[in-house]
């Protein structure tokens, strides 16, 4: 069985209002995209294996005042109460909260957003991230399914993965590719602490291409697309945080759930 998508008016226009608040920003040139891979601690010898191109998201250039515009621009098309200042966190220099109700295709939003500002401004590395493994699973199961949709529309597919501590080769590609990447991970696993988790900072000393995994979740997983969760201990903050995103967008179904 073949499941079918069909294009809702409302969930367009919802995508759109997250595209405007970056008009004016520039379609991003393959130089602006590109970037040195730093081996690391490489053994001496592999350094070209592993040296080479990485490709990162172009810098978010519009100023503060222009973002801002933009941002009134949309809550003012929408009857929405309208932003004073940008909300600047250490999780991004953009922090976007777009409410939907459930069952109103949240999931298949944020997909269609990633398209749009690939095509808009040729951003192509998205993290998504979750607060569960239940939801992480549900999210990649939906990207799965709708990628022949999508590519009916967009004529190009979205590369994704669910992170593994100990499938590092999936991060490789996503700085070495630049086509649009997707990497899906929860809270937990980024946050938790051990032998086998978060390898990506711990084995810098064994694996030629850790350090150049950190430079890319520094430099270049801008902008972060995630789902909002509840967590007393703001543990996502820490996670976003370290990742330096340009740009957070958070999904929310209810105003309760904004994050603090």
């Amino acid at each position: 069985m073949k499941l079918k998508f069909k294009t809702q008016a409302y969930q367009t226009l919802a995508v759109q209002a997250v595209v405007d608040c970056f008009k004016a920003q520039p379609l991003a040139s393959a130089e602006a995209m590109s970037y040195r891979i730093d081996p690391g601690k490489a053994r001496q010898g592999v350094d070209d294996l592993f040296g080479g191109d990485g490709f990162k998201n172009a810098d978010l250039v519009l100023s503060d005042a222009a973002l801002l515009g933009n941002i009134r621009d949309v809550q003012r098309a929408q009857n929405l109460p309208l932003s004073d200042a940008l909300v600047k966190t250490k999780v991004a220099r953009v922090n976007l909260d777009i409410e939907m109700e459930t069952g109103t295709g949240k999931t298949y939003c944020y997909v269609k957003t990633i398209f749009e500002l690939n095509q808009q401004y040729g951003w192509s590395k998205f993290i998504i991230v979750v607060p569960s493994i239940a939801i992480r699973e549900g999210v990649a199961k939906s990207l799965d399914i709708t990628a022949e949709h999508f590519l009916q529309t967009y004529h190009k597919k979205a590369r994704f993965f669910i992170y593994n501590s100990k499938q590092l080769h999936h991060l490789e590609s996503f700085s070495s590719d630049a086509a649009i990447n997707v990497m899906v991970i929860n809270v937990q696993a980024f946050n938790a602490t051990g032998k086998d988790a978060r390898r990506i900072y711990e084995e810098a000393g064994r694996l030629p291409v850790a350090q150049a995994h950190r430079r890319d979740q520094r430099q270049s997983a801008d902008p972060h697309t995630g789902r909002a969760a509840k967590d007393g201990g703001r543990k996502d903050a820490g996670l976003t945080g370290e990742l330096q995103a340009a740009v957070r967008l958070a999904l929310l179904g209810h105003p309760q759930d904004h994050p603090q």
